[in-house]
Protein backbone atom coordinates (compact mmCIF):
# COMPACT_ATOMS: atom_id res chain seq x y z
CA UNK A 1 0.00 0.00 0.00
CA UNK A 2 1.61 3.45 -0.85
CA UNK A 3 1.82 5.84 1.59
CA UNK A 4 -0.34 8.82 1.93
CA UNK A 5 -3.18 7.85 -0.73
CA UNK A 6 -6.38 5.94 0.21
CA UNK A 7 -7.04 2.36 0.04
CA UNK A 8 -10.47 1.02 -1.96
CA UNK A 9 -12.21 -2.06 -1.02
CA UNK A 10 -14.41 -3.37 -3.41
CA UNK A 11 -16.78 -6.05 -2.32
CA UNK A 12 -18.42 -7.65 -5.47
CA UNK A 13 -21.98 -8.72 -5.89
CA UNK A 14 -24.98 -8.31 -7.19
CA UNK A 15 -28.08 -5.48 -6.25
CA UNK A 16 -31.37 -6.71 -5.46
CA UNK A 17 -33.27 -8.64 -2.74
CA UNK A 18 -32.88 -11.99 -4.95
CA UNK A 19 -29.44 -12.02 -4.64
CA UNK A 20 -28.85 -11.52 -0.92
CA UNK A 21 -27.39 -14.49 0.99
CA UNK A 22 -26.08 -16.26 -2.22
CA UNK A 23 -22.93 -17.34 -2.88
CA UNK A 24 -22.02 -14.61 -5.52
CA UNK A 25 -22.56 -11.82 -2.80
CA UNK A 26 -20.22 -12.56 -0.42
CA UNK A 27 -17.71 -9.50 -1.33
CA UNK A 28 -21.30 -7.67 -0.50
CA UNK A 29 -21.41 -9.17 2.35
CA UNK A 30 -18.09 -8.75 3.88
CA UNK A 31 -17.73 -5.10 2.94
CA UNK A 32 -20.62 -4.72 5.16
CA UNK A 33 -18.64 -6.39 7.99
CA UNK A 34 -15.94 -4.38 7.33
CA UNK A 35 -18.14 -1.42 7.68
CA UNK A 36 -19.30 -2.13 10.73
CA UNK A 37 -15.75 -2.69 11.61
CA UNK A 38 -14.73 0.41 10.70
CA UNK A 39 -17.62 2.07 11.47
CA UNK A 40 -18.52 3.48 8.61
CA UNK A 41 -21.79 3.82 6.63
CA UNK A 42 -23.16 3.29 2.92
CA UNK A 43 -24.75 5.46 0.80
CA UNK A 44 -25.32 5.81 -3.25
CA UNK A 45 -22.93 7.64 -5.25
CA UNK A 46 -23.67 8.83 -9.20
CA UNK A 47 -21.25 5.86 -10.07
CA UNK A 48 -23.06 2.91 -9.60
CA UNK A 49 -22.15 1.82 -6.34
CA UNK A 50 -23.02 2.41 -2.48
CA UNK A 51 -19.99 3.97 -1.26
CA UNK A 52 -18.67 4.47 2.17
CA UNK A 53 -15.40 6.29 3.41
CA UNK A 54 -13.76 7.27 6.62
CA UNK A 55 -10.18 6.71 8.47
CA UNK A 56 -9.67 2.74 9.45
CA UNK A 57 -6.35 1.79 10.97
CA UNK A 58 -4.29 5.38 9.72
CA UNK A 59 -5.41 5.07 6.51
CA UNK A 60 -7.94 6.91 4.21
CA UNK A 61 -10.31 4.54 3.28
CA UNK A 62 -13.07 3.89 0.69
CA UNK A 63 -15.20 0.90 0.77
CA UNK A 64 -17.57 0.33 -2.27
CA UNK A 65 -20.44 -2.07 -3.26
CA UNK A 66 -20.76 -1.45 -7.10
CA UNK A 67 -24.15 -1.51 -8.00
CA UNK A 68 -24.18 -2.19 -11.46
CA UNK A 69 -24.35 -6.07 -11.25
CA UNK A 70 -21.37 -8.55 -11.37
CA UNK A 71 -20.44 -8.29 -15.33
CA UNK A 72 -19.97 -4.60 -15.05
CA UNK A 73 -18.43 -4.26 -12.15
CA UNK A 74 -15.39 -2.54 -13.46
CA UNK A 75 -17.14 0.66 -14.43
CA UNK A 76 -17.65 2.00 -10.42
CA UNK A 77 -14.69 0.84 -9.17
CA UNK A 78 -12.25 2.52 -11.97
CA UNK A 79 -14.78 5.64 -11.91
CA UNK A 80 -14.37 6.27 -7.92
CA UNK A 81 -11.02 5.40 -7.67
CA UNK A 82 -10.17 8.17 -10.14
CA UNK A 83 -12.53 10.22 -7.99
CA UNK A 84 -10.76 9.68 -5.25
CA UNK A 85 -7.48 9.65 -6.69
CA UNK A 86 -6.57 5.77 -5.22
CA UNK A 87 -3.89 3.86 -7.62
CA UNK A 88 -4.49 0.65 -9.08
CA UNK A 89 -1.93 -1.26 -6.62
CA UNK A 90 -4.00 0.22 -3.46
CA UNK A 91 -7.01 -1.42 -4.74
CA UNK A 92 -8.86 -4.58 -2.45
CA UNK A 93 -11.24 -6.51 -4.47
CA UNK A 94 -13.17 -9.19 -2.55
CA UNK A 95 -14.66 -12.12 -4.49
CA UNK A 96 -16.40 -15.07 -4.87
CA UNK A 97 -14.11 -17.65 -6.15
CA UNK A 98 -15.60 -21.32 -7.75
CA UNK A 99 -11.84 -23.02 -7.66
CA UNK A 100 -11.04 -22.62 -3.81
CA UNK A 101 -13.19 -24.85 -1.42
CA UNK A 102 -16.32 -23.11 0.71
CA UNK A 103 -14.76 -21.04 3.19
CA UNK A 104 -10.94 -20.64 1.92
CA UNK A 105 -9.57 -17.46 2.08
CA UNK A 106 -6.74 -16.73 -0.37
CA UNK A 107 -4.87 -13.20 -0.89
CA UNK A 108 -3.82 -12.17 -4.89
CA UNK A 109 -1.94 -9.95 -6.76
CA UNK A 110 -1.60 -9.13 -10.61
CA UNK A 111 -3.81 -12.42 -11.11
CA UNK A 112 -5.93 -12.92 -13.81
CA UNK A 113 -9.71 -13.25 -14.27
CA UNK A 114 -10.46 -16.94 -14.03
CA UNK A 115 -13.29 -16.98 -15.82
CA UNK A 116 -15.04 -14.70 -12.76
CA UNK A 117 -16.92 -12.41 -14.90
CA UNK A 118 -16.45 -9.51 -12.37
CA UNK A 119 -13.21 -9.26 -11.89
CA UNK A 120 -12.50 -9.60 -15.82
CA UNK A 121 -14.63 -6.68 -16.03
CA UNK A 122 -12.38 -4.77 -13.46
CA UNK A 123 -9.58 -5.82 -15.31
CA UNK A 124 -10.93 -4.40 -18.48
CA UNK A 125 -11.63 -1.02 -17.12
CA UNK A 126 -8.25 -0.46 -15.44
CA UNK A 127 -6.59 -1.79 -18.60
CA UNK A 128 -4.60 -4.05 -15.78
CA UNK A 129 -4.46 -6.42 -13.34
CA UNK A 130 -2.32 -4.67 -10.51
CA UNK A 131 -4.88 -4.93 -8.27
CA UNK A 132 -5.35 -6.98 -4.60
CA UNK A 133 -7.83 -9.62 -4.34
CA UNK A 134 -9.51 -11.43 -1.61
CA UNK A 135 -10.58 -14.52 -2.97
CA UNK A 136 -13.31 -16.17 -1.03
CA UNK A 137 -13.66 -19.69 -1.84
CA UNK A 138 -17.52 -21.02 -2.52
CA UNK A 139 -16.61 -24.38 -3.94
CA UNK A 140 -17.75 -26.60 -7.03
CA UNK A 141 -21.41 -27.36 -7.56
CA UNK A 142 -21.81 -31.04 -7.00
CA UNK A 143 -23.65 -33.67 -9.44
CA UNK A 144 -25.48 -31.55 -12.22
CA UNK A 145 -25.69 -28.15 -10.85
CA UNK A 146 -23.77 -25.56 -13.67
CA UNK A 147 -21.84 -22.91 -11.97
CA UNK A 148 -24.16 -19.75 -12.78
CA UNK A 149 -26.90 -21.95 -10.65
CA UNK A 150 -24.36 -22.54 -8.01
CA UNK A 151 -22.94 -18.78 -7.11
CA UNK A 152 -26.46 -17.72 -7.80
CA UNK A 153 -27.68 -20.13 -5.19
CA UNK A 154 -28.48 -19.33 -1.36
CA UNK A 155 -26.07 -20.61 0.90
CA UNK A 156 -27.19 -24.13 1.93
CA UNK A 157 -27.42 -24.75 5.83
CA UNK A 158 -24.39 -26.40 6.29
CA UNK A 159 -22.61 -23.06 4.51
CA UNK A 160 -24.51 -20.90 6.82
CA UNK A 161 -23.59 -22.17 10.13
CA UNK A 162 -19.74 -21.48 8.95
CA UNK A 163 -20.20 -17.82 7.41
CA UNK A 164 -19.90 -15.83 10.28
CA UNK A 165 -16.74 -17.44 10.48
CA UNK A 166 -16.02 -16.84 6.68
CA UNK A 167 -17.21 -13.44 6.53
CA UNK A 168 -14.62 -12.80 9.87
CA UNK A 169 -11.42 -14.06 8.08
CA UNK A 170 -12.12 -12.36 4.56
CA UNK A 171 -12.66 -9.07 6.93
CA UNK A 172 -8.66 -10.12 8.60
CA UNK A 173 -7.70 -10.44 5.10
CA UNK A 174 -8.45 -7.39 4.27
CA UNK A 175 -7.17 -5.78 7.45
CA UNK A 176 -3.92 -7.50 7.14
CA UNK A 177 -3.49 -6.08 3.44
CA UNK A 178 -4.45 -2.62 4.23
CA UNK A 179 -1.81 -2.57 7.68
CA UNK A 180 0.75 -4.51 5.97
CA UNK A 181 0.72 -4.52 2.28
CA UNK A 182 -0.26 -7.38 -0.15
CA UNK A 183 3.14 -9.76 0.30
CA UNK A 184 3.11 -9.98 4.02
CA UNK A 185 -0.94 -10.14 4.16
CA UNK A 186 -0.31 -13.46 1.02
CA UNK A 187 2.02 -14.60 3.42
CA UNK A 188 -0.03 -15.03 6.64
CA UNK A 189 -3.51 -16.40 4.99
CA UNK A 190 -2.22 -18.02 2.43
CA UNK A 191 -0.56 -20.54 5.09
CA UNK A 192 -3.54 -22.42 5.61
Amino acid sequence: MSQNSGIMVAGLGNPGREYVQTRHNIGFIILDALATRACLGFKNTRFQAQCAKGVFHQHRIVLLKPQSYMNRSGFPVQKLSSYYKIQLSDIIVVHDDLDLPFGRIRVAHNRGHGGHNGIRSIIDAFGSKGFNRVRVGVGRPHGESGAVGHVLGKFVPGEMKQLEEVVAAGVDACVAIIENGVTSAMNLINRG
